[in-house]
């Protein structure tokens, strides 16, 4: 059955892990066919000239981040105390750097395909992500949206998974080292290495891919080398690796609270489809920076049409909720909040019945928490 085929039930509260009943039905889903019909048009086309205008300002924005915060290190003698706040604002503009590469990995950049990996690859190199792989495994989760059995990251888990450690206390504080390994391992049990071109998943017909994009990684890698003993690894690590180290942060902030919220379902493979899946994503405002990388936070659009460049999503979001006010799903808490509670929830609920069809997040008790904090 194609993606705009699938018409299934809702469930509602009655998706308990243990669950194993027949799941009754309160209305038909609409299909995506359905769905796109009622929005607008043009908000399935992108432009390179306006893709491009937005790859061109943010390189833009961040050279003179960069060249502002030198000067004032160099001209001041306590200057290296505004570098907080040089990591905050260029590790938010490499986020955004991220999220127009991720447009390019979906295709919603530009109807060519030569131009969406080399602006992609370019984008994602700088800021450590191997760009081919990575697009090969996000497309993956996109098939498989918060599907317990097929998802690539942050699924709940079937039977035991490892007690609160301080593994996870130290992701809490620092969750870029989870990205880091993301890429390294995968999330189990559906591990994968991204700087692997012979993994299952990019061998034969995108091995080329792969390995080009990670022949580019290892140049940027020696880029970095020839300027940390030119100028220092101190001055690599504080002008550029701290602020990719931020956008890892993000990036992984970002991917959970998008799937994993307390009244969001995740499906057994013998219960999904693609538009319960794509809906089963949450809406989140990222305050003063929302813009600034690019609208991601109205996820459920762009998850159930990839082909949305990111400049129409709002638009497309607006006219979503209008027509479909009982399939919208917004959580407008501060981000670090909902992390923080989330992130908790997350650690303590994720191991569900081998049998689950169905599995929700409940409101964790405050001793579940103390149990990890």
């Amino acid at each position: 059955m194609g993606e705009e085929d699938d018409q299934s039930p809702i469930e509602g509260d009655y998706a308990q892990q243990q669950d194993t009943t027949p799941l009754p039905v309160q209305y038909q889903l609409p299909t995506l066919s359905e769905i796109k019909t009622k929005l607008p048009s043009h908000c399935f086309r992108s432009t390179v000239r306006q893709s491009m205008s937005y790859v061109i300002k943010d390189i833009i924005y961040v050279i003179l981040t960069f060249f502002i915060m030198f000067q004032i290190e160099k001209l001041f003698k306590y200057g290296y105390l505004f570098f907080p706040i040089y990591w905050y604002i260029q590790g938010t503009l490499y986020t955004a750097f991220f999220i127009l590469g991720h447009d390019c990995g979906h295709s919603s950049f530009s109807s060519y395909p030569l131009l969406n990996d080399t602006v992609g690859t370019i984008l994602h190199t700088w800021i450590l992500v191997p760009y081919y792989a990575w697009k090969l495994t996000h497309n993956h989760h996109h098939k498989n949206t918060n599907n317990i059995d097929k998802d690539a990251v942050f699924c709940p888990q079937r039977g035991i998974v490892d007690e609160p450690s301080f593994q996870n206390y130290l992701l809490y504080w620092f969750p870029g080292i989870s990205w880091f390994y993301y890429l390294m391992f995968g999330y189990r049990p559906r591990g994968i290495n991204h700087f692997n071109p012979f993994e299952p998943l990019f061998y034969n017909k995108n091995f080329i891919g792969a390995s080009l994009s990670l022949a580019t990684y290892l140049g940027m890698c020696y880029l970095m080398y020839i300027y940390a003993i030119s100028v220092g690894f101190i001055s690599l690590i504080t002008y550029h690796l701290i602020p990719v180290f931020i956008f890892a942060c993000y990036i992984v902030i970002i991917t959970m609270l998008h799937h994993t919220e307390i009244d969001v379902p995740w499906y057994g493979d013998s219960e999904w489809n693609n538009v319960k899946g794509q809906l089963s994503t949450v809406d989140r405002h990222y305050g003063h920076v929302h813009s600034i990388i690019h609208s991601i936070g109205t996820h459920q659009i762009h998850h159930l049409f990839t082909k949305v460049p990111h400049y129409h999503l709002e638009e497309a979001t607006e006219q979503f909720r209008k027509v479909y006010p009982d399939l919208v799903r917004i959580n407008n808490e501060p981000i670090l909040v909902s992390f923080s509670r989330m992130f908790k929830t997350f650690i303590n609920q994720r191991s569900i019945s081998q049998d689950a069809r169905v599995f929700t997040y409940t409101k964790d008790e405050d001793n579940k928490i103390k149990k990890i904090f």
